[in-house]
C-alpha cells in the first residue's frame, strides 16, 4: 500500500486524517446505503471505488500498531492530562 492511496481512500469517505475505527465503519454503511445499486439510482462504479478504498482502510488498520504509552494516552484523552495536572490545585482540582 502506498500513502497516496490511503489518501484517495480518505478522500473518497471524506475523513479527515485522524478517525477512530467505528467513525470509518459508520462512513462506509452511509456510503453503500446511499450509492448501493440495489437502492435505486445506485451507482455500481461509485459502489466498487468505496468498497475498495474501505479495503484500504481495513488493510492500513490491521496493520495498525497502536500505542499504549503514556504520551499517547494522554493525547486521546485530554480530560485525564487536565485531571492530572491540576488534581492536586486547590483551586481547581479538590
Amino acid at each position: 500500500m502506498e500513502f497516496e492511496e490511503l489518501q484517495r481512500a480518505l478522500t473518497i469517505f471524506s475523513l479527515k486524517e485522524r478517525v477512530t475505527l467505528r467513525e470509518i465503519k459508520a462512513r462506509h454503511r452511509d456510503l453503500v446505503k446511499r450509492f448501493h445499486p440495489d437502492a435505486g439510482g445506485g451507482d455500481s462504479e461509485r459502489i466498487r471505488q468505496i468498497n475498495a478504498a474501505y479495503q484500504v482502510l481495513m488493510a492500513y488498520c490491521r496493520d495498525y500498531r497502536f500505542s499504549f504509552s503514556r504520551e499517547e494516552f494522554l493525547e486521546q484523552k485530554p480530560e485525564a492530562r487536565l485531571r492530572g495536572q491540576f488534581a492536586d490545585d486547590p483551586i481547581w482540582g479538590g
